[in-house]
C-alpha cells in the first residue's frame, strides 16, 4: 500500500474512533459513579411533617400547562432520537379550610416561545388565578419553566410575601432567564434558608438536593388520609431516569443546563432505593406525562385547579 494511502487510513480511523469516543461521552455515557451519595431521612422528614400544627393537605391537583419536545436521549442518554414529550405542570394543594398552596408555576407562551411544542391558555389562566389566592407558593427550581409564572405575574409585590424563594434560588437569577423580577423586587425580601430539610406547612416539607441547579429542592406533602406525596423537581425529568439509574445526555446536562452531574447522580440512587423501601410514596418527577396521569387515575392527584 503506497505511504500516501496508508496516511490517509490511519487519519478516517482516527477520525471514527475520536468522533465515535466523542458521540459516547456526550449522547450515551450515563455510569452512576461509585462514590455519588446523597441520603433523605424519611423518619425526619415526617417528623417534622406531623410537627406543623394544623391541618394537612386534603387534595392536590394539578395541571398541565405546557410542553417541550426532546429527543429520549436528551432525557435519559442513550435512548435514541425519536422525540418525547416533556410537559410542564404546576400542583395546587388544597386545606381542610379551603385555603391552597402552589408547587411550581410553569411558564407562560412568551417565556417558552418557539420552544413550546403546544401551550394551554386556560391551563395557564387558572394557574395564575391560583397564585393570587395561594397562601403559601414554592418552586422546586428556579428555571424558567418552574418559577416563569411567578416571575410573569401581573402584580408579583401582591404574591411575593406568600412566596418562600430559598436563598440558593434568590442567589441565582442567571438560572432562571429569561424568567426574571424586576429590578428591586427583592429589595427587603428575606429569602428561606435550611440546611437539610424545613417543614413550611402543615405536611409539607423541602428536602434541599442542589444539583440540577444550585436551588434545586424536593417537596414532600403528606395528605389529611396519610398519603404521600414527593415531587422531586427536575432531579429527574422522568421517572425512568430513576429505574435505569441513567441522567441526561451529557451534551444537556454539562453544556447546556450546567449542572453539577455528580450530586444528580446521588440523587437518582436514593430515590431508586426509596421507591424499593417505600413503595407506597408517590415519586413524581418534573415532567412526566405517564406518571402524572397515572396518579391521577388513582386519585392521588386531581385534573384541573379548583
Amino acid at each position: 500500500m503506497a505511504t500516501w494511502k496508508r496516511i490517509t487510513l490511519i487519519v478516517l480511523a482516527a477520525i471514527v474512533i475520536i468522533g465515535g469516543g466523542a458521540y459516547y461521552w456526550l449522547i450515551v455515557e450515563s455510569h452512576v459513579p461509585s462514590d455519588a451519595a446523597f441520603s433523605i431521612d424519611m423518619n425526619e422528614v415526617r417528623r417534622l411533617a406531623d410537627e406543623k400544627p394544623g391541618d394537612k393537605t386534603l387534595a392536590i391537583h394539578v395541571e398541565r400547562v405546557a410542553a417541550f419536545s426532546f429527543p429520549a436521549t436528551a432525557i435519559v442518554a442513550g435512548d435514541g432520537w425519536s422525540m418525547r414529550d416533556v410537559p410542564v405542570f404546576s400542583y395546587e394543594l388544597v386545606f381542610p379550610d379551603g385555603s391552597t398552596a402552589i408547587i411550581d408555576t410553569a411558564l407562560d407562551d412568551k417565556l417558552g416561545g418557539s420552544d413550546l411544542a403546544s401551550f394551554d391558555k386556560e391551563a395557564y389562566a387558572r394557574m395564575e388565578h391560583a397564585l393570587g389566592k395561594a397562601k403559601l407558593i414554592v418552586v422546586t427550581h428556579e428555571h424558567m419553566d418552574h418559577i416563569g409564572g411567578l416571575t410573569e405575574y401581573p402584580d408579583v409585590a401582591k404574591i411575593l410575601p406568600s412566596t418562600e424563594l430559598t436563598q440558593e434560588q434568590v442567589d441565582h437569577p442567571e438560572r432562571s432567564l429569561p424568567a426574571a423580577l424586576a429590578k428591586g423586587m427583592l429589595d427587603g425580601y428575606k429569602p428561606l434558608a435550611y440546611d437539610k430539610y424545613v417543614a413550611v406547612a402543615p405536611g409539607i416539607v423541602l428536602i434541599k438536593s442542589p444539583g440540577h441547579s444550585p436551588g434545586s429542592q424536593m417537596v414532600y406533602v403528606k395528605k389529611v388520609d396519610g398519603s404521600e406525596v414527593l415531587f422531586i423537581g427536575d432531579v429527574a425529568w422522568q421517572f425512568r431516569n430513576i429505574e435505569t439509574q441513567r441522567e441526561r445526555a451529557r451534551l444537556v446536562t454539562q453544556f447546556m443546563l450546567k449542572e453539577d452531574r455528580h450530586a444528580v447522580f446521588g440523587q437518582l440512587k436514593e430515590l431508586a432505593r426509596l421507591h424499593e423501601a417505600e413503595p407506597k410514596l408517590a415519586i413524581v418527577p418534573g415532567h412526566d406525562g405517564k406518571v402524572v396521569d397515572a396518579l391521577v387515575e388513582s386519585h392521588v392527584l386531581l385534573k384541573g385547579f379548583e
